[in-house]
Formats: structure tokens, sequence, C-alpha cells
């Protein structure tokens, strides 16, 4: 028997392809020469992760957030994450498909930022990003590979999608590129006008889902279950030290406020039994 996988069946399709694969792996990779904590370090709650890996981590986490949003849109529409394109290693954050449309979707994780939008400009604590032309791009890039794979002019909707934001505010000019936050994601898609019919959206699924269409190396095995693993694990030892860091902050508070009864150092003992007891 033939060890040979026929193009279009499962295992060569994007179908399978993880939220969040292209930034969780550069994540990993640059916190593999992260040093380990000593257990004081872990006492304290230090975290883990290097500074140059902290804008991979929390572009995974905003991501991730936007492929569970799009999980509940339903049977109707498909969803690939993390889409190659080209010839290198860049990346669609996710491509959507479904009746009202094809979008490339690009997650943008601003915690507690102030994002502006007006006209071609975004703007986040003030300071001008290239988001919107980026988007235009990419959107552009993702119709014609689409079309050249499908046989017919197939258009593609830029969306950019900010988690965790706290304002998204507009000005006068309308954006070139549509801005939602992730909880208005699913809302919007629903209001939008039915562009494609059972029909047209089997064939556009069939035709997206091949690697083929978007990258010049039609098959490209990547082990990304072992690197979601590995993605966790550096979530729970982030988690676990910001819980840490919480309970000393807790505790040297309530400690300052007892101090007069002459009990802070119980209260302080107290906190650090809990803390090593959580790091084992």
């Amino acid at each position: 028997m033939s060890d040979t996988v026929p193009r279009g069946s499962a295992a060569l399709t994007l179908r399978a392809r993880r939220p969040a694969y292209s930034v969780m792996q550069e994540c990993l990779r640059l916190q593999a020469a992260a040093p380990g904590l000593t257990r004081r370090q872990r006492l304290l709650g230090r975290s883990p992760l290097r500074p140059d890996a902290v804008s991979w981590y929390k572009g995974a986490l905003g991501e991730i957030e936007v492929a569970r949003v799009l999980s509940d849109l339903g049977p109707d529409w498909t969803v690939l994450h993390s889409v190659p394109v080209g010839s290198g290693a860049s990346d669609i954050d996710h491509v959507l498909i479904g009746p009202t449309g094809v979008f490339t979707i690009n997650t943008k994780n601003h915690a507690e930022a102030k994002v502006w939008v007006g006209g071609g400009t975004i703007m986040v604590n003030g300071h001008r990003t290239s988001y919107a032309r980026a988007s235009v791009f990419e959107a552009q890039r993702a119709s014609r590979l689409v079309s050249a794979a499908a046989g017919a002019e197939v258009a593609v909707v830029p969306v950019i999608v900010v988690v965790g934001a706290a304002s998204l505010r507009f000005g006068d000019k309308t954006p070139t590129v549509r801005v939602v936050t992730a909880s208005q994601l699913r809302r919007w898609l629903f209001s939008l006008p039915r562009m494609h019919s059972e029909e047209a959206l089997a064939y556009l699924t069939l035709v997206a889902e091949e690697r083929a269409t978007w990258h010049t190396q039609a098959l490209v095995l990547t082990d990304t279950l072992r690197h979601e693993h590995r993605f966790e694990r550096l979530r729970r030892d982030i988690d676990d030290a910001a819980r840490r860091r919480r309970q000393w902050r807790v505790g040297t508070a309530l400690g300052a406020v007892a101090a007069s009864g002459g009990v802070l150092l119980a209260v302080l003992a107290g906190v650090a039994s809990a803390v090593l007891a959580s790091i084992g």
C-alpha cells in the first residue's frame, strides 16, 4: 500500500491547524533560552517569561481568545487558524468562510489600552500603528490566492479584532478596515447580508483549506499539539507566579494593618507558608 496521502484528504488540509501556532512557536523558541528560576524567585512569584517573549505570549493569548469566539459561530462557518502564506513563515491569524463572506482576521491583544480608529489610522495609547495598512494588504493577498485557486473572483474582507482593550473609540472618518472587539465580532458577522449560497460555501471551503492554495509548499508536517502542550505549561507557570505575587501583596497589606498589634511576622509567615505549599 502506498504511503502517499491523496490531495484533499484531512491530513493535508489546514482544518487541523491550531490557533496561534506560529506565535506560540516563536514564544517557545525565545523562552527556551530562559534560565531556570531559583526557589527564592519562585517563592516571590517571579515570572518565568523572558522579556523578549512577552509580546509573542500576549499575541498567542489574543489569537486563542478570538479562536474561542469563532468556534461558536456554528456549522455554516469554516475557520482556519494560522494559515501559512507565501514561501516563508508568514501567516494569517484566522481565515473565516461563512454565509456573509470570506474574512481575514488579524488579532491585536492590547490589555487595558485605549484604542482609537479613524479612516486608515489606528492608534494605541496615542501611538500610531500600521495595523490598517497591513490588514488591507493581507486581505488583498488572500483574495488573489483564493481567486486563483477557485478560478473565480473571491472578495476577502479584512477585520481587526482587539482583545482586552480598556476602550475602543472611533473618529469622524469612516475606518478603512473594520475594527471590533472580541465580544462584538459574532454579532457583527451575523449582521451582514448573505453573500454565498451553500454550494458556493462548500466549494470555497474545499479551496481554502488546501495548504497549496496559500503556500508554495503543499505539505509541511508540524507537531502543533506538542507546541500547544508546551505553551499551556508555560501559561500555567506564569499564572501561578502571578497568583503568588498577589498573595504576597495581600499578606503585606494585612501585615501593615496588623503591625500595630505585633502580629506582622505571623501574618507574613502564614503567607510564605501558603506560597511554599503552592510550589511544592
